[in-house]
């Protein structure tokens, strides 16, 4: 089991990332002590939305290209309705959430970010949740989906909204801390 103050964590993430949903963790996640790396499919900066406009910029740590699931303890993948859009249709983004899904380590998507592991083939059988307006394309991809703040299947963790982030990050420090998760990601 490691300590979150041992561990090493990506948010993956690219321009209109709901700002909270990436903030957020971001500082709790490194507040516990654990090194945080923002990985993207582009170099430099990406851009935040905050709630109905253009927010702040965070800087792009490494791509996503350049990156392994060996090198990190726990992913975590922020919402918004662009950011995991524009992530859902990038080869390399969804081989690394792919990869971290059959991994068993910790794998953290809030809002619209179930997107990513709708296509990476992650939510079959497994109970989870996301922002309602995507419920339809979660069950339609296997998932149990519930209305709740914060779901768990096998350190697959996925939560609703901003209203959800302390839940949220809270889970992650409890799955990561409590190591890797044996599970069978299921083929359709």
């Amino acid at each position: 089991m490691p300590n979150i103050s041992e561990a090493k964590i990506a948010i993956l993430a690219t321009d209109g990332y709901e700002r909270s949903e990436l903030r957020k963790p971001l500082e709790h996640l490194k507040g516990a002590g654990a090194e945080v790396h923002i990985v993207s499919i582009k170099s430099g900066e990406i851009k935040s939305w905050d709630e109905d406009n253009w927010g702040d910029s965070v800087a792009v740590d490494k791509l996503v290209s350049d990156v392994a699931v060996a090198d990190y303890d726990a992913l975590v993948l922020p919402g918004g309705q662009i950011n995991p859009d524009l992530l859902r249709v990038n080869e390399d983004a969804i081989s690394f959430v792919r990869e971290f899904a059959k991994s068993g380590k910790t794998l953290a998507a809030i809002c619209h970010a179930p997107w990513l592991l709708i296509e990476a083939d992650a939510l079959r059988d497994r109970k989870a949740t996301s922002y309602p307006s995507i419920k339809t394309d979660m069950i339609n991809a296997g998932a149990d989906w519930v209305d709740e703040e914060v779901v768990v299947s096998n350190a697959i963790i996925t939560s609703r909204n901003p209203d959800d982030l302390d839940a949220f990050n809270a889970k992650i420090v409890e799955e990561v801390e409590e190591g890797r998760h044996d599970r069978e990601i299921k083929a359709a």
